[in-house]
């Protein structure tokens, strides 16, 4: 067998642990090995392309150092960094990993314009939308990453929607231009990458928090579209499939996410959901009345001698870190013959998908977690609700508030249960910024305190019971 084809078998391998990888991330007994899948894929794909590639004139790659160099450093920033994240700083290195990868196929388009700037009209398409895409996707990941860590303050920009019109309509002519050959020096060449990543800037900039999963998975698209085109420059199966992969699956999932939140993406990305939206019922905004407490020693009984609990997990429990001491009370509740469940909504956390990996971690049984639609199928029957940090998702303002930001978004029905406690830290608003009015029901008791020490006495409690 030459090296030909044996590069092409590595291609089509890789390309085939890829397909496998994903499909073995869609549960979560197997995504660990999904992960390990895909990961020895692209391993395999690196090494036949390091040294078995050849380019038209017969060519190796050559510049092994620099090559190994980076596979080197890349390897090692890339596992302490993952080694050393907490679970509630993970959203924030999904986006810097995303925006790196933005940023790789940003530079590939840089590159091959500099080595092809007399390249056929169709090389140049994929060179400028590569560019373009993998800029925006960069320049928006960090902003999403500034945002997640508390860095970046969510902004209106005056004229927000006018600016970005004319950098998109802006972005649009220079690309054809340079694409037709009407003008392709450097410099317009570079003008089209600095608009692109200050469009990208002020894109993510103004999305409010709520909505940072929809722009997360969006952006992640982005990188894959941006990563396809590199594949096609490089005539590279398994880079091509690679990035149709995350692009397709990125798309998907942004839109099942809106679907979700019964809200267009055109909404998502011009409304600024969460960040000071204008028209809605703000926190402070109106009169709830008052809300009533409940003791560590009275939730403990509640849920002794109850039949059935629900636990609605959101990012005060990732905050405090509490999934094992989460994990643990429900251990203790089914010693007592109590069914405990998760209700997860699809846009709890900061991430797609943010409850599920949390929980995972502390090997809460998959079957237990309860999508949206099924938990509130259950929530009738269900005798304690324990919401955990989940704060907007659980607004009863969706479903009767035509005045609110959230209004219309599909949320988990815990007023159905006979009684719902709110474990919160304080009576602050949550991440979209508006006022909770569940807090204020008869049916719900606040529990305050950090969840990690809440849920360890409340274990202590059961336990002595």
């Amino acid at each position: 067998m030459d090296q030909q084809a044996i590069l092409l078998l590595g291609y089509l391998i890789g390309s085939i642990t890829f397909i496998v990888g994903l499909k073995m991330l869609s549960h979560p007994d197997s995504a660990r090995r999904g992960n390990l899948v895909a990961a020895v894929g692209m391993i395999i794909a690196i090494f036949v392309t390091i040294f078995l590639y050849r380019d038209h004139n017969g060519n190796a790659l050559g510049n092994y150092g620099w090559i190994f160099g980076g596979l080197i450093v890349g390897t090692l920033a890339g596992t302490l960094i993952a080694k050393r994240v907490q679970m509630t700083a993970m959203p924030e290195m999904v986006s810097l990993f995303n925006g790196m990868g933005g940023a790789c196929a940003m530079l590939i388009s840089i590159v091959e314009h500099h080595h092809n700037p007399d390249a056929a009209i169709g090389m140049k398409v994929v060179i400028v939308l590569g560019m373009i895409i993998g800029t925006v996707s960069f320049t928006g990941s960090m902003i999403a990453w500034g945002k997640l860590a508390g860095k970046i303050k969510d902004r209106a920009i005056p004229a927000g929607q006018i600016i970005n019109f004319l950098l998109f309509g802006g972005l649009i002519v220079s690309a054809v231009m340079v694409i037709g050959g009407y003008n392709d020096t450097p410099a317009l060449f570079y003008t089209i990458l600095a608009l692109a990543a200050t469009y990208g800037i002020l894109f993510v900039m103004p999305i409010g928090g709520a909505d940072m999963p929809v722009v997360i998975s969006l952006l992640n698209s982005f990188t894959g579209v941006a990563a396809a085109f590199g594949g096609f420059l490089y005539d590279n199966p398994v880079m091509l499939t690679g990035g149709i992969l995350v692009g397709s699956a990125g798309t998907i999932l942004t839109i099942l996410m809106c679907n979700a939140m019964n809200r267009s993406l055109k909404n998502v990305l011009i409304g600024s959901f969460g960040g000071g939206a204008k028209g809605g019922t703000a926190a402070g905004d109106k009169e709830q009345g008052a809300y009533k407490e409940i003791s560590l020693n009275d939730t403990a009984v509640l849920m002794a001698y109850a039949q059935k609990v629900m636990i609605i997990p959101g990012y005060g429990l990732a905050v405090a870190q509490a999934q094992h001491a989460c994990h643990e009370l429900e251990k203790v509740l089914a010693e007592k013959d109590v069914e405990v469940l998760y209700g997860i909504h699809p846009v709890a956390g900061r991430m797609p998908g943010h409850m599920n990996v949390l929980l995972a971690e502390a090997d809460v049984p998959y079957e237990k977690l309860l999508e949206m639609e099924d938990a509130n199928d259950q929530m009738s029957t269900t005798n304690v609700v324990m919401v955990i940090g989940a704060n907007d998702v659980v607004n009863p303002a969706a479903l009767d508030d035509p005045g609110s930001p959230i209004y219309g978004m599909p949320i988990l029905e815990v007023e159905k249960a006979e009684h719902v406690i709110v474990n919160k830290r304080s009576m602050k608003p949550g991440y979209a910024g508006i006022e909770n009015e569940l807090f204020f029901r008869p049916k719900t008791s606040m529990l305050f305190g950090d969840a990690k020490k809440v849920l360890q006495d409340l274990v202590s409690e059961l336990k002595q019971m």
